[in-house]
């Protein structure tokens, strides 16, 4: 009688820290998931993320800390998360984690998984290329694999010895198979002002950086939005309460969404978003913006002496030049903000010039399928142990 042989689960822990690590890494979660029914996915997750069949030690609104100071402060409750997903590493027999971003901590925790033989996957690399270069040693020595985003980055990678591949940008896969509402849709949807311009407004996905940057931005949009007849729209990410942008709702009038964001990208007529993934985002629906970057003093000087680029914003890096204009610390004024905006929103010439040069950056993050292939390398790594 032939006997079937017995197939164990294959256990994985999987970490990201910010809103959008979540997306990439329930992308990812999906591709792994339909490549094996017996993968098991465990790790720091955020909403996303456990949709997609991640079993979350730790939700990633328990992870938003923003810079150097707030993470010191923070440091005896990062350690407990640290030794609370070692123990779930030795518990499960984890012997492959794969790292989304999030540097700081996933470095650290690389550092004692690696000690106890777990094979490291890195998926959204570090940004070694515009601070922190140091951090390529440390990769070299952790990281099994490298799964980068961006053509230039598999570059520098190998150049230092690091096992890189490019796999593409998941942004594009998201948006390639986006049902997109309308225009009209989109103002039906939410109550807004049929056929009105909108404002878009991005203030980030952590409370401590929302709180430093939003109240400034929304008084410019007041301004903006009465010289232009714009409606102000406020994008709350999923892991932000309403109620932290709320505050200004009494004397300003603007809507705050918690979905549909493509849609408003796409549809809007102007932006004011934080650097981050949604400067990629508004590049890739070619959206005229400005960036906006305010953290407290400790960490941006610390930052300053470590940034090795002249820019902030992932659009302008992508882009390798300064198209996007970048307000930061002082300059996330209302008086700023308005004046930097009017120089798009009163010259038509200006402003289809900013949209054409974002038009590039579609092209620049690469064909759909980035999950996928990120997928696919990552079985085949855990195959050969």
């Amino acid at each position: 009688m032939d006997v079937k042989p017995i197939i164990a689960d294959i256990n994985v822990m999987i970490i990201a820290g910010e809103a959008s690590g979540d997306l990439h890494g329930a992308a990812l979660a999906e591709a792994l998931r339909k490549k094996s029914p017996y993968i098991k996915l465990f790790g720091i997750a955020g909403d996303n993320m456990t949709e997609a069949g991640v079993d979350p030690v730790f939700h990633i609104r328990d992870m938003a800390f923003l810079g150097f100071t707030e993470i010191i402060r923070h440091l005896p409750y990062i350690r407990r998360v640290r030794k609370k997903l070692l123990d779930v590493i030795a518990e499960k027999r984890i012997k492959t984690i794969i790292l989304i971003d999030y540097p700081g901590f996933n470095l650290n925790l690389a550092k004692f998984a690696k000690g106890m033989g777990v094979k490291i996957i890195y998926y959204i690399s570090p940004q070694v290329w515009a601070w922190h270069k140091s951090r390529i040693k440390k990769i070299r020595k952790l990281v099994d694999k490298i799964l980068v985003v961006f053509p230039f980055e598999e570059k520098i990678y190998k150049e230092n010895g690091v096992n890189a591949e490019f796999v593409g940008h998941p942004l594009a896969d998201r948006l390639s198979g986006y049902k997109f509402l309308s225009a009209k849709e989109l103002d039906e949807k939410f109550k807004l002002t049929p056929g009105r311009k909108k404002l878009l407004i991005m203030p980030g996905s952590r409370k401590q950086e929302i709180e430093r940057i939003f109240p400034p931005v929304i008084k410019a949009a007041a301004v903006i939005s009465e010289k232009h007849d714009l409606e102000i729209i406020v994008a709350c990410a999923k892991n932000i309460e309403k109620s932290v942008l709320e505050k200004y709702s009494g004397e300003i009038s603007y809507k705050i969404v918690n979905s549909n964001t493509y849609d408003f990208l796409r549809h809007s007529y102007f932006g004011i978003i934080k650097s981050g993934t949604s400067t990629l985002e508004a590049g890739y629906f070619a959206l005229p913006f400005l960036v906006v970057y305010k953290t407290s003093g400790l960490t941006y000087r610390i930052g300053k002496m470590l940034i090795q680029v002249k820019n902030i914003a992932m659009a302008n890096l992508l882009l390798g030049r300064t198209v996007v204009e970048e307000l930061i610390q002082d300059e996330v004024n209302p008086e700023t903000i308005v004046a930097r905006a009017e120089k798009y929103l009163t010259d038509e010439n200006k402003y289809n010039n900013l949209k054409e040069q974002l038009g590039n950056i579609r092209e620049l993050l690469g064909d759909p399928g980035a999950s996928e292939r990120a997928a696919g390398i990552i079985m085949e790594e855990i195959e050969k142990d």
